[in-house]
């Protein structure tokens, strides 16, 4: 391997094989390894920094001009056009063959999946400020309308899921979605209801059927009025 001068010294016309410490004849990955190693010693100095990496250009660019002329094997001539052709960040580009598609697989970078905020698992985040303050009220005078005056059960439960429809809308989501959500937790609290009423029966409570049915559904819906996003 060739001697060359400190990254940091002036060397301005320097061969760029010497600036690198690498023999004309090193291979493409050599060149690499060159460059990192040369460039860490350089440390904060953006001069030195600048002038390794015109120096690797120029071998890269030198390596080109050889494949043109003949006297650089194929191989290296297409490791030296895809690090050419690299993005800052971004997907190689080359030409078509096993090489490439091999590249495209190194240099790609999936993202990680993720279900937040899906229409299967929405987010749970608290309405804040007044939103929350009038979600509240509304949801203890139905409760309370559920309580005292049983005739309103089906307004109640229609309405309930309309609120939380429309407040899912403002929110951002989906109407499907809002409209899914809301239809499914009137019926998971219709079936919870449903059974609460059976276990209870005979029980004593001052509470009709309907009533005991269509608590769980509405303590439902507010909470998705509350929660869901």
């Amino acid at each position: 391997m060739a001697a060359g001068l400190n990254p940091g010294e002036d060397s301005d016309g320097q061969d760029p094989y010497q600036l690198l410490q690498i023999q004309s004849d090193a291979s493409f990955d050599e060149v690499q390894r060159a460059r990192d190693r040369v460039l860490k010693a350089c440390g904060d100095d953006v001069v030195a920094r600048a002038k390794v990496e015109a120096a690797y250009d120029g071998v890269l660019m030198d390596r080109l001009r050889d494949r043109q002329s003949g006297r650089l094997s194929a191989e290296a001539a297409t490791a030296s056009r895809v690090e050419r052709q690299q993005g800052e960040g971004g997907m190689v580009q080359t030409t078509n063959g096993p090489a490439a598609l091999l590249t495209r697989f190194r240099n790609l970078s999936l993202p990680a999946p993720s279900f937040k905020g899906s229409a299967m698992v929405p987010d749970l985040t608290l309405v804040e400020g007044q939103g929350l303050v009038v979600r509240l009220s509304l949801g203890a005078l139905a409760l309370l309308l559920l309580l005292f005056a049983p005739q309103t059960i089906e307004l109640l439960l229609a309405l309930g899921t309309i609120g939380l429809f429309l407040s899912q809308i403002r929110r951002g989501r989906r109407p499907l979605s809002s409209l899914g959500w809301g239809v499914l937790l009137l019926i998971l609290g219709l079936v919870v209801g449903a059974l609460l009423s059976v276990a209870v029966a005979g029980s004593g409570l001052p509470f009709t059927m309907e009533q005991l049915q269509a608590l769980p559904a509405l303590l439902l819906l507010l909470a998705g009025t509350l929660l869901l996003a």
